[in-house]
């Protein structure tokens, strides 16, 4: 893909930062967008991030996986969301999950960025998982992770706020829920830690998740499962409606 140089400026970007700033402009072809779908398989790309060079499927190996997108580095809301994430590392892994996150700028900056997030959000601790370097915007691109007035400019700009995207991926790399948000929203990194426990716990046991479920809440059977398959599986359960069961959540 060809591309130009072009300098930018923004408001939600810094205005003087260790690395200096560029920003590629590519002639994406807007009708060979490619589309993420809940099922879809994860599209495997090689990139440079602070870990060194990775194949994104092998990273991901058998475990599930995060990724997260921002479009600049030394942004303010995207600064506080990595050091969200990488707080709650701990609880990822404790899931067999990896972070890795992606902005559309060089290592050389996310390198200096992480000392701010360090600083600023993790009270010194080491920031401990990969950045992807998608000065490119291939990546973003690969992903779908553009708004429908980044879509209608692609031939002529490229996408700068729009980059802000959250993918669970499981160990076969489908992707099982995506969430896309605005630049100026800060995302949950809590309700991403539920989603993940909502679906694991969905894959290993068959039941599925009410609204505003959290770990030990009740539980509901699919009304694919009878009462008698029910009853032996899951034990003692609560008939709301013929589709709609609850049960207790699996301790195991």
């Amino acid at each position: 893909m060809s591309f130009t140089r072009l300098l930018i400026s923004s408001p939600l970007v810094r205005a003087s930062t260790p690395i200096a700033r560029s920003v590629r402009q590519y002639s994406f072809e807007a009708a060979n967008q490619p589309r993420i779908r809940i099922g879809s398989k994860a599209p495997n790309f090689k990139a440079a991030t602070t870990h060194g060079d990775i194949d994104f499927h092998e990273y991901i190996g058998k475990s599930w996986a995060i990724l997260f997108s921002h479009p600049a580095d030394f942004t303010p809301v995207c600064t506080t969301e990595l050091g969200a994430f990488a707080a709650l590392k701990p609880e990822f892994d404790a899931r067999n999950t990896k972070l890795i996150g992606l902005s559309a700028e060089p290592v050389e900056s996310h390198q200096a960025w992480i000392k701010d997030i360090e600083e600023v959000a993790l009270n010194g601790k080491t920031f401990e998982f990969p950045i992807i370097a998608d000065v490119k915007r291939e990546v973003a691109y690969l992903y779908d992770m553009v708004d429908e007035q980044g879509f209608k400019d692609l031939a002529t700009k490229s996408p700068i706020y729009t980059i802000r995207s959250v993918f669970i991926i499981d160990p076969a790399k489908n992707v099982r829920l995506f969430f896309t948000y605005p630049a100026s929203t800060g995302r949950n990194t809590a309700e991403v830690l539920r989603v993940l426990e909502a679906l694991q716990l969905t894959d290993k046991t068959g039941l599925v998740t009410p609204a505003d479920w959290s770990q030990g809440k009740d539980v509901i059977i699919p009304p694919s499962v009878s009462n008698e398959t029910a009853k032996e599986k899951f034990g003692d359960f609560k008939e709301l409606k013929p589709y709609l069961r609850f049960t207790a959540q699996p301790k195991n």
